[in-house]
């Protein structure tokens, strides 16, 4: 049986995601086999990065830096913008570097049944970014959901007045996906949005 302080330990580790209580359980047990080297090197990055931690004023991104690495990156076009509801959706989208462009998080996404409005999210602050001019593009990254797609369809209504061109990721098909294997909303999407061939 192990010691309180560890329990507690385990616990606070078991509610990061992805970890449950035996994972935690196993990630303690390999921090105290190597409190030497590894324990000391994990608190100093976890103070370090506690103390540095900021939200990005021009695009909500978490980073240790006002402005991001991404905002303050000369290379990127800043013509296109990329809106997702998250700061892990950003992260996702950028390791993939397939998107060249800025990004605005939004904070959450609309819905109704959890009272999320349109003004608990940063949308001021998107149409702000886009009316000051030099936007041509708005990508809207939302996750394919109910919430998501409402979200985006919002989005969509209130950038109509501006000269952007406003687009979404596509949804349907996965590469390497079997289609007997598929949800039939992913399905729908993809008969939906389905294009000439050649």
């Amino acid at each position: 049986m192990a010691s309180q302080e560890i329990e507690t330990l385990a616990a606070a580790l078991a509610r990061l995601p992805g970890l449950g209580p035996r994972s935690a359980r196993r990630a303690v047990l390999w921090l105290v086999k190597r409190r030497e080297s590894a324990l000391p090197a994990l608190l100093e990055a976890l103070a370090t990065v506690g103390e540095a931690l900021v939200e990005c004023d021009i695009c909500g991104n978490v980073d240790t830096t006002d402005p991001c690495g991404i905002c303050a990156d000369p290379r990127r076009d800043t013509k296109s913008l990329c809106v997702v509801e998250d700061v892990a959706d950003l992260w996702a989208l950028d390791r993939a570097k397939l998107f060249t462009g800025t990004y605005h998080v939004l904070g959450g996404k609309l819905s109704a049944l959890d009272g999320v409005r349109p003004e608990d999210l940063n949308i001021a602050q998107l149409l702000a970014r886009v009316e000051e001019g030099g936007v041509d593009e708005v990508v809207l990254a939302m996750n394919a959901t109910l919430e998501g797609q409402t979200t985006a369809h919002y989005l969509a209504e209130r950038l109509e007045d501006y000269p952007v061109r406003i687009t979404q990721l596509a949804h349907g098909l996965p590469v390497g996906g079997e289609l007997d294997y598929l949800d039939e909303g992913t399905l729908a999407q993809a008969l939906r949005a389905r294009r000439p061939v050649g």
